[in-house]
């Protein structure tokens, strides 16, 4: 089986398929001709680190991306302690996995605490260690700003200004961003900070769901496949590509009606919309 169009950019990111395991998602994408994944820690973790490594490169798989790292913002000393720990895991299994770029979700506010600024501050100071571990590691941790309604919970970087702000302060071959359509698309000021981040080398991936309505109770899984929703893939990878991005592009989609059907038909219809709704 296999998908007419340019393939080679494309990456599947592992979320968009989570019902399938890792050696149904390599099985499938050889057979589609998909020569790049994104991946998660958790299944990753599951299927072993090493063992995932091996299965990818057997395949000639280039790994994009591994999600996730991030959760900086706690206050509790044996919390940031933890979790800077976890952080150099997570550093240490991309290197093992092959790939160049950690995504981080910043984290939300602890619980009782209302200073946005001063939880931006302790990703700042978590950046100051996890940017030259990642560095010793060829790996370099791109910040995800995500949409504002994740802010007290998930991620108190909303814009991509809000994370360039904190990359800024570190050599863009240690921290740069992520930039997702999902979570960028309503931010008229985007662009500019696009052209910013391209200047200096700080797009470290870009990724792309689409915005459908109504959101789904509890929010987290209202990525919308590509060409159902209201945004402009091509728009947005015009913006990426002038800033100088030429690298993969992943499709990370968090959807109940996509998991709940068979992964390899998932997979070829991302494919599909991908070679439909971009200009790779």
């Amino acid at each position: 089986m296999s998908t007419a169009g340019d393939l080679s950019r494309f990456s599947i990111n592992q979320m968009t398929v989570k019902q399938l395991s890792l050696p149904e998602l390599v099985d499938a994408c050889r057979d589609l001709g998909v020569v790049n994944v994104g991946l998660w820690r958790e299944p990753v973790q599951a299927h072993g680190v090493e063992a995932t490594a091996k299965l990818v490169r057997d395949a000639g798989l280039t790994v994009t991306t591994l999600c996730r790292g991030g959760f900086l913002t706690a206050t509790d000393p044996d919390e940031r302690a933890a979790a800077l720990a976890d952080n150099r895991r997570a550093v240490d299994e991309a290197a093992a996995l092959g790939t160049e770029v950690l995504v981080l979700v910043s984290g939300g506010l602890p619980a009782g605490y209302r200073d946005l600024h001063g939880a931006r501050e302790r990703i700042a100071d978590a950046l100051s260690v996890l940017g030259p571990y990642a560095e010793e590691h060829g790996v370099k941790l791109a910040i995800e700003p995500l949409h504002p309604m994740y802010a007290a919970d998930r991620c108190v970087v909303s814009t991509l200004a809000q994370a360039l702000d904190l990359a800024e302060r570190f050599p863009a071959h240690q921290v740069g961003v992520a930039v997702d359509t999902y979570h960028v698309w309503w931010d008229d000021r985007a662009p500019a900070q696009i052209a910013r981040a391209g200047a200096d080398g700080r797009i470290h991936t870009f990724q792309l769901a689409d915005w459908t309505t109504p959101l789904p109770e509890g929010v987290l899984t209202g990525r919308g496949q590509i060409g159902d929703g209201a945004i402009d893939m091509r728009e947005w990878q015009g913006h990426v590509e002038t800033a100088g991005y030429t690298g993969a592009i992943e499709v990370e989609l968090f959807n109940d009606g996509l998991w709940a059907r068979d992964g390899r038909e998932v997979l070829a219809e991302t494919a599909e919309r991908f070679v439909s709704h971009t200009a790779a």
